[in-house]
């Protein structure tokens, strides 16, 4: 079995230091891939010529870690199909240009055992604009579940912050019910935006991931919860949009219908789930808006 010694490569409650600037450009085809790729079809995001026309809120949730120094020989990395997104959150502090380049900073905030043979990884990351301007605020967690197959990952101590946290929703009436159906190509076009992972295409790196089917990306999950929530409770206005944060509980496939139930928890905040046919697919979740 692999060793994973997480507590040479961080101090137990401490972060470790930031990364180098990365750069990114992008621009407005970029941008409404994205969107095509979550399943959006308000034109303010999908319509470059529309008056209200808006980068998406989640857009940059792929580049979160983007330049985290991790050392390899410490903390290994997997394969695609055995490494999988685990939880997300994101803050829009301003909206991001329709198109132009950012800078991305990325550190390594904590790792831990997380069931046999797996490693849970997390990192924060800030983007910022030309101007220097903080946009975005991110942290990722995403699970190592072996390095060569699945559980190879021996047992080690954590070290380091995490940000997961239990978010149970009340036993009441939900006050947002919404829904969407991923179409059976939902995949193949969400990976376009740059996640070329092939467990979300292939299915015989699907089988090597320990699914009998291709998935779909958690972030494509993730955008599907960020962009029905803005429609239900701020009329689709991005600006509207402040935090996101979910845990993937079970995997969606193509052609799922999946159910986003909220419950208010105070002014401009709501907890959600997502499900399919009952399961729980998405938990441990909240959405804050203005």
């Amino acid at each position: 079995m692999a060793t994973y010694d997480a507590v040479s490569a961080l101090p137990d409650g401490e972060p470790g230091p930031w990364g180098d600037p990365v750069a990114i450009r992008y621009d407005r085809r970029d941008v409404l891939l994205y969107a095509v790729g979550i399943g959006i079809r308000d034109l303010g995001f999908v319509f470059e010529g529309h008056a209200n026309f808006s980068v998406f809120p989640t857009f940059p949730i792929r580049w979160g870690g983007a330049g985290a120094p991790i050392d390899l020989n410490l903390i290994p990395s997997s394969p695609g199909p055995l490494n999988i997104d685990a939880e997300r959150y994101l803050e829009m502090i301003k909206p991001l240009p329709i198109e132009g380049e950012v800078t991305v900073r990325s550190r390594l905030i904590g790792a831990h055992p997380r069931g046999k043979g797996n490693g849970f990884v997390e990192s924060e990351s800030v983007v910022t604009d030309g101007n220097g301007d903080v946009c975005i605020k991110m942290v990722n967690g995403s699970f190592r579940r072996g390095v060569k197959e699945l559980g190879d990952i021996e047992p080690f101590e954590g070290a380091g912050q995490t940000f997961s946290a239990k978010i149970a929703v009340p036993e009441t009436e939900p006050v947002v019910t919404t829904s969407a159906s991923i179409a059976d190509n939902q995949a193949h076009i969400y990976r376009l935006s740059g996640d070329y992972n092939p467990l979300h295409i292939d299915p015989e790196a699907a089988k090597f991931g320990g699914f009998d089917e291709p998935i779909l990306h958690g972030l494509c999950t993730f955008g599907h919860c960020g962009q029905l929530l803005l429609a239900a409770l701020c009329d689709n206005d991005a600006r509207r949009f402040r935090k996101i944060k979910v845990r993937f509980s079970s995997p969606v496939f193509l052609n799922d219908k999946l159910d986003v139930l909220a419950w208010q928890d105070g002014p401009g905040r709501v907890l959600f789930e997502a499900r399919v046919d009952g399961k729980v697919v998405v938990s441990n979740a909240y959405f804050e808006y203005e």
